[in-house]
């Protein structure tokens, strides 16, 4: 026997951490007296369970089947090869306790995967594509297909890789570690695709435990939650086109009308035990829904792998895979090639600000605070009963940078809205006083995270040009959506969650009482062009008791209601900012979102929740159809006043510039059940308006009471301007009137 009694105990107890220094194949010494060109090789495998093992060289002829012996009964095997002239390919015969035999490329005899480079520019935080080298790879190594496994755990004591190729058994596949580098890795010849896998680390605390793959492309659904080997590459894309045309898009300048959506509950089918639809059944009525009410983007609710579905995908632990609920990463591929394919971009719900305490996946990693702060006022949310990220952390900050561009790169969407920044940006965010850690300046500013939003806003546009990153964000954080260049957070647009809120209260008022609420609905102006602001009503604003978009606005009856809730509408469309509201509400969902089950589609066969959907489609297509009228979302230069200080009557009127005089539009907003007659406002130009738009009318489901398709200026001095027209204001309702030198012939 040449393996000494503390190598062979490492081994056979499963407690190595360095198994490819012992296992495989090694030069030694060669024998006392004989020559130096004598060299010798041992041949070391570990089967616990075998009855025999063999060495088969592979191309070599002059070599004969070498068995090996079983050391001490121990099921460390050992041989030895006198007189070589080279290391050589070979397989492990194996005669089990069954008495089946098999044969194995010998996962020991394998140089690592992973570079130096890659584990340098890993503990540095710089390997901005980590995610193509970290988790599990497929791989072919001088001609043998396998795959690579590696994983990020310097506290472990000894990791190895269990799953079906090995039954699930931590003594086959023990990992090596890299250095000092805290990361593990091994190649295992014959792992292929679509079998289920896991680490298995021994803790500091002698502990064995299985962790999940933080880099896993796929999982099998809870409660085993294994890690499943899958190809990215394979899925073949037919979206060139729009990934080109992508690159050249300038969305602050563009329409941008998104429709959010939570895939397992738009529809279901309920004659398959109320099932949600999967991805490639989503793609052909998702996009026709989508076509027909003109909207740019959809936006998913977190899609990432998650355990908990009452947590809407806002609890990751699978921050790589698409969730496997609606079907595999190439069905998810499908569904965003279909979008692209016809023209309608995909924004991803994604959430960096935490993660769950589940313990098979990233909380604990490696029975310390590896990816979350050791200190719990730093490194868990209250409120949320989850974990928060250490940004100051390389390694940390680099696999999220990583997650971010992995959605681009892998399934190509074009857009992140990103989650819960608020939480992000402030140490004592939700935390009384005493419950956290100022930074080092003293201050409640978390200065790691704000350099990591930094960064991944960077890398993404660097990456990536034409594509979009959103912030959810709810405080007077300044530069949100400013470049980093000019002392920005990076981000393309943050939701105005100020005006949804103000708007909420103003709209839930009794109509005879707004008029003492009046600074509500103008206050936004104030602030609208300090940063670039996507207009937003979200899944938020119709769950925890909330009451759905429709049952918040005042009224006794649902036609009341709906009158109220197109006025609404109304207004968010044309005022500033980017568009995004979540499904159901455009069409008047009565009860609150529920995550269990479908919308209520069939209120569409009522005229009153067909008239909020009309005349959503149509805000949507005016939207997109007028030139130069959505630069204004961030241009200042494109909205002016008219009339603001009507408390009065809750009038409000303002132009909206487009690209020429022919574009620009007036927009008069009502909010009184009151029906005015020969109302006058001033007016741009001398000539006449065009009624575009008007809330009230009978195709809305409305009382239809307008302006007969337009009016034309007169020359009466109003609202400081030398024209004006006289109008008919319909009870709580939003007109828009389009400019025209003459008045249009009649068809």
């Amino acid at each position: 026997m040449l393996i000494n009694k503390s190598d062979l105990e490492s081994i056979t107890q499963v407690k190595c951490s360095t198994p490819h220094s012992i296992l495989g194949m090694h030069w030694i010494e060669p024998l006392k007296g004989a020559s130096s060109k004598h060299r010798r090789i041992v041949i070391r495998a570990f089967f616990h369970e075998a009855l025999e093992c063999s060495v088969i060289p592979i191309e070599r002829t002059d070599i004969a089947e070498l068995p090996l012996t079983n050391i001490k009964g121990s099921g460390l095997y050992e041989g030895i090869v006198n007189k070589a002239d080279s290391i050589f390919k070979y397989k492990l015969k194996v005669t089990h306790g069954d008495g089946s035999v098999e044969e194995y490329y010998d996962p020991y005899s394998f140089l690592p995967t992973l570079s130096e480079d890659t584990v340098y520019l890993f503990n540095s935080g710089q390997d901005r594509f980590v995610h193509n080298k970290l988790g599990a790879h497929t791989r072919t190594i001088e001609g043998i297909e396998g795959v690579s496994f590696s994983v990020w755990a310097p506290s472990a004591q000894r990791i190895s890789v269990v799953g079906d190729f090995n039954y699930w058994d931590g003594r086959r596949h023990m990992m090596r570690t890299l250095g000092v580098s805290g990361l593990w890795e091994i190649f295992i010849p014959g792992a292929r695709v679509g079998q289920q896998y896991k680490f298995e680390l021994l803790g500091p605390s002698g502990a064995v435990f299985l962790k999940t793959d933080p880099f896993g492309k796929f999982f099998e659904a809870p409660p085993n939650n294994a890690s499943i080997i899958y190809d990215l590459g394979a899925y073949k894309w037919n979206d060139n086109k729009w990934i080109q045309g992508r690159a050249e898009r300038d969305w602050a300048n563009e329409p941008c009308s998104i429709y959010e959506m939570h895939v397992g509950s738009w529809k279901r089918k309920i004659e398959c035990s109320n099932r949600s639809l999967t991805y490639r059944e989503l793609a052909e009525a998702l996009i026709d829904y989508l076509k027909t009410m003109h909207y740019t983007h959809v936006e998913f609710m977190p899609l990432a792998e998650h355990p908990f579905e009452g947590s809407w995908g806002y609890q990751v632990t699978g921050f790589f895979a698409p969730t496997q609920r609606f079907g595999p990463p190439e069905d998810f591929m499908y569904l965003v090639d279909q979008l692209h394919q016809n023209g309608i971009g995909v924004i991803l719900d994604w959430v960096p600000a935490h993660f769950p305490e589940d313990r098979f996946a990233l909380a604990r990693f490696d029975e310390s605070a590896l990816f979350e702060h050791e200190d719990p006022r730093k490194g868990k949310h209250q409120d949320w009963g989850t974990l928060i990220f250490n940004y100051s952390r390389h390694e940390v900050r680099g696999f999220l940078v990583a997650n971010a561009l992995s959605w681009f790169e892998h399934f190509h969407v074009d857009g992140l809205r990103v989650d819960a920044v608020a939480s992000m940006l402030y140490l004592d965010y939700s935390r009384k006083e005493g419950d956290w850690v100022p930074n080092k300046l003293g201050g409640r500013e978390n200065l790691e995270a704000i350099e990591f939003l930094k960064e991944v806003n960077d890398q993404v546009h660097n990456n990536y040009p034409g594509v979009l990153m959103i912030a959810e964000e709810s405080t007077t954080y300044p530069g949100v959506s400013r470049p980093t260049d000019l002392g920005g957070l990076g981000f393309d647009f943050k939701w105005n969650m100020g005006w949804m809120h103000d708007m909420l209260n103003y709209m839930q008022k009794d109509p005879l009482y707004r008029n003492f609420e009046h600074n509500q609905l103008t206050f936004g102006m104030h602030y609208q062009y300090s940063e670039s602001f996507m207009q937003v009503f979200s899944h938020d604003e119709v769950v925890h008791e909330k009451s759905s978009m429709l049952m918040k606005m005042p009224g006794d009856t649902i036609s009341e209601k709906t009158h109220e809730l197109r006025a609404l509408y109304g207004l968010m469309w044309l005022w500033p900012g980017k568009k995004t509201l979540f499904m159901g509400s455009d069409f008047g969902q009565t009860s609150e979102w529920n995550h269990s089950q479908s919308l209520d589609w069939h209120l569409l066969e009522y005229q009153d929740h067909r008239g909020i959907q009309s005349v959503v489609r149509d805000l949507n297509k005016l939207y997109r159809s007028i030139p130069g009228i959505a630069k204004g979302d961030v241009c200042d230069q494109s909205f002016e006043w008219i009339s603001c200080e009507d408390s009065k009557n809750s009038v409000i009127a303002f132009i909206r510039w487009g690209t020429s005089q022919c574009d620009t539009l007036i927009v008069v907003a009502h909010f009184t059940p009151i029906h005015r007659e020969a109302y006058r406002i001033g007016v741009p130009f001398s000539g006449h308006y065009k009624e575009l738009l008007n809330t009230d009318s009978t195709v809305y489901g409305g009382h239809g009471f307008g302006n007969k398709g337009g009016v034309h200026s007169e020359s009466i001095q109003w609202d400081d301007r030398s024209d004006s027209i006289q109008i008919n204001l319909p009870p709580t309702s939003v007109t828009v009137f389009r400019y025209s030198k003459t008045e249009e012939p009649s068809a």
